[in-house]
């Protein structure tokens, strides 16, 4: 099961650069120095080279060999402003507005990783996950035969047995009132995401009925995206709609739906809405003692993702792994 180890062996075989934007953050910065201490992962940081290097003495971190590209001196500007212009042409972006935004760290970084400067992008510590989200839509754009960007969540517990237990949960970030065909495209990817973490998906698709014991729009919603689902991927085991109960406790299963390979053995789950996603991820962190890595962007053509704002170095640092073991 899921150890930080599998993911480090992974860039360990093919290591990958990652792009900080906000390259002058302390908790960035000592993140970036345990990784530049490493041969796995190599950090870019976006900003003036002179005030990172003043944060990092203030602060202590030993950032020597670090990559610091600021906007301002970047000898590929030019090209940078004529690829924006070019991905933005239908907007009728301007070079003139072109060089305005690309003074933006977020989208610097997003165009960065677009020009193959680096595999993937980490943000979001002092701006919003919809400063992270757009400039991605905008120049990586969602993966062929994708619609959305979504995100899941893995939750990692240790267990008795000395394995951790590991759980994957989506949307839990970005949409809102997924449709149908949404929650196919979040179930699918978040399977998908599961299986990098180790985790062989077994997806449950909640609800506050049990295979129709309930009734309502939001009980069909689930129950058609479940079949919906199950045309699509007829290899992945899934079910649904299933109440909590049913999809994690056998006892409850042998009941609810005894027929069911998935009900009692869920591992991947899939919310109805965004209210009951972010509730719920956060019941388990805080009450079921899990660790919780996320928001993990997918549907994306390149690995971006978002911190907290409240996030600390540790959090970085292990957001910046799962990041380019994506790529």
């Amino acid at each position: 099961m899921f150890g930080f180890g599998q993911l480090i062996n992974i860039l360990k075989k093919d290591p990958k650069k990652i792009v900080f934007t906000e390259g002058n953050d302390p908790r960035i910065l000592e993140a970036a120095s345990r990784l530049l201490a490493s041969n796995f992962l190599h950090p870019i940081l976006v900003g003036d080279p002179d005030e990172i290097a003043a944060v990092a003495e203030d602060s202590g971190f030993n950032i020597r060999g670090a990559e610091i590209i600021d906007p301002k001196h970047y000898d590929r500007f030019d090209e940078m402003v004529d690829l924006f212009c070019e991905l933005r042409k239908k907007k009728g972006v301007t070079p003139e507005q072109a060089r305005g935004i690309l003074s933006q760290a977020n989208y610097f970084g997003t165009m960065l990783v677009k020009m193959g400067v680096a595999d993937s992008l980490l943000g979001g510590a002092t701006y919003s996950t919809a400063d992270t989200v757009r400039p991605a839509l905008q120049l990586i754009k969602t993966k062929p035969g994708n619609s959305i960007v979504s995100s899941c969540f893995i939750l990692v517990r240790p267990s008795a047995t000395g394995e951790n237990e590991v759980l994957a949960m989506g949307d839990c970030a970005i949409n809102i009132h997924p449709t149908e065909d949404e929650l196919v495209e979040i179930a699918l990817e978040s399977a998908e995401c599961a299986k990098i973490f180790g985790v062989d998906p077994k997806v449950a698709f909640l609800s506050y009925s049990t295979l129709g014991s309930g009734k309502g729009e939001d009980v069909d919603k689930m129950r058609n995206a479940a079949a919906k689902t199950k045309a699509k991927a007829p290899e992945l085991p899934i079910e649904g709609e299933l109440q909590f109960d049913a999809a994690v406790s056998p006892r409850v299963a042998r009941t609810k739906c005894p027929d069911s390979t998935v009900a009692g053995h869920a591992n991947t789950f899939i919310f109805p809405d965004i209210n009951a996603g972010n509730i719920g991820y956060k019941i388990a962190q805080r009450l079921g003692n899990f660790e919780a890595y996320g928001p993990i962007l997918l549907g994306l053509n390149a690995p971006i993702n978002d911190l907290s704002r409240g996030c600390n170095a540790s959090e970085v640092y292990s957001m910046a792994i799962i990041t380019a073991a994506l790529a």
